[in-house]
């Protein structure tokens, strides 16, 4: 507790922290679960002289939540505790603002939205039958720092043919 309050792990006091549910202990081992609060964060970006784009959207987060799993069970179970998770956050005012689906690959980015601003965005993705990475940023996200939200979550969309919008969910599904 004395860690949290201290600004070293990200904090669940954040508008943007994403209530995360487990990908399933029989099903995954998480080989990496880092957590980094906004004193972190602003330390790192003092010393980034020479990407200014880097150093202001670290200036701009109150912390980043990271969680890498292997998959060693059920990957369909996997998969639905992800689109669970998915569901659970957009019941909890987040929105949808892409969706992959690929032949055993999914992606899920969310946002969260406040006083028209973006004050969260949680990616979630299902890569294959071998990984799974959950990614949690909080703080401010302005919309020119999105190619380099992406960049630094290494999210590659190349390869997608074809952008259509989802009926039931109203968001785009990318397809290949």
């Amino acid at each position: 507790m004395l860690l949290t309050g201290c600004g070293i792990t990200a904090p669940r006091s954040s508008e943007g922290y994403a209530d995360l549910d487990s990908l399933g202990v029989m099903d995954t081992d998480r080989v990496i679960n880092i957590s980094l609060g906004p004193t972190v964060l602003h330390f790192a970006a003092r010393y980034i002289d020479d990407d200014p784009e880097v150093r202001d959207l670290l200036r701009n987060l109150d912390g980043v939540r990271v969680r890498i799993y292997e998959v060693d069970g059920d990957v369909q179970k996997v998969a639905v505790r992800m689109e669970n998770m998915s569901t659970n956050l957009q019941q909890d005012g987040w929105e949808p603002v892409m969706l992959v689906r690929e032949q055993d690959e999914q992606v899920h980015m969310l946002m969260r939205m406040v006083d028209g601003e973006i004050r969260g965005m949680t990616v979630l993705v299902l890569d294959g039958d071998s990984e799974a990475v959950i990614v949690n940023l909080m703080g401010e996200i302005k919309p020119e720092q999105f190619s380099d939200v992406m960049v630094a979550l290494d999210v590659d969309a190349g390869g997608v043919d074809d952008v259509e919008i989802e009926p039931e969910t109203g968001f785009a599904g990318l397809d290949s």
